[in-house]
């Protein structure tokens, strides 16, 4: 860009001809200034990306699991006020239709039923369930933030609201857990795939879309409470708690 400039810049010109070079050197030079600027703006990016990567690292594995625990336990009350405000406008006669649990997608993946057998699996056991289960709830979580714009429910602006709310906690913690779980060794960055083939349309009448939107819901609920009970059953053990008190 800069040799193009200066080789027009050499060209005599009168009148209109010298009017039209001044006006493409400025041309030149703003791109120039704004590709500068990029260049910069980029690099301060890239910067910001490494030092706060680095940051993360440097905490102590106890401070990243309380943060941890605590995103957990946003996620799991959100995904519980969910399927209470579903709860409220949804037909009793769709809670027949409705799967079992054991239907949810996740349900492939073998996982402790309560905290008693949660504290008899290893830290990189429970750190690998939890990712895992992170990981299976990306594109669930997407159909969900898609379908609840047009959901055929009074609340669907707030259900909306708490959903892309979830998929920010998912995100977030999720990228925690990848920084912790890069300090706790090769099992614990092993994560189980879960894929989810339910599709993106949830139906045509009000009933089936209510109904499978509740599903995935009740699904997420459970899967947020096993993935806050792992995290915490490891804050406890980081903190070298009796397991009583977990």
């Amino acid at each position: 860009m800069g040799a193009k400039c200066s080789k027009r810049a050499k060209k005599t010109a009168t009148g209109p001809r010298r009017r039209r070079r001044r006006n493409r050197l400025r041309t030149c030079r703003t791109d120039e200034r704004t590709m500068a600027q990029r260049r910069i703006s980029g690099g301060k990016l890239f910067i910001t990306a490494v030092y706060l990567v680095a940051m993360c690292r440097a905490v102590p594995v106890n401070d990243l699991l309380d943060r941890a625990s605590q995103r957990s336990d946003k996620m799991h009350s959100l995904s519980t006020l969910l399927t209470q405000e579903m709860d409220s406008h949804f037909p009793p006669y769709g809670r027949m239709q409705m799967p079992r649990p054991a239907d949810c997608h996740t349900s492939i993946l073998q996982t402790p039923n309560d905290k008693e057998q949660a504290l008899q699996v290893s830290e990189s056991d429970l750190m690998s369930l939890a990712r895992s289960l992170l990981r299976g709830w990306v594109d669930p979580l997407a159909v969900l933030s898609t379908n609840a714009i047009t959901l055929p429910h009074p609340a669907k602006s707030s259900i909306s609201s708490k959903i892309q709310e979830l998929q920010e906690h998912s995100k977030s913690l999720a990228d925690g857990l990848d920084i912790l779980s890069g300090k706790m060794g090769p099992a614990a960055q092993t994560i189980s795939f879960l894929p989810y083939t339910g599709g993106t349309d949830l139906g045509q009448d009000r009933v089936t879309i209510l109904n499978k939107f509740n599903f995935l819901l009740s699904c997420l609920r459970r899967d947020s409470h096993k993935i806050d009970s792992f995290l915490k059953v490891l804050r406890c053990r980081a903190a070298k708690l009796q397991p009583e008190l977990c």
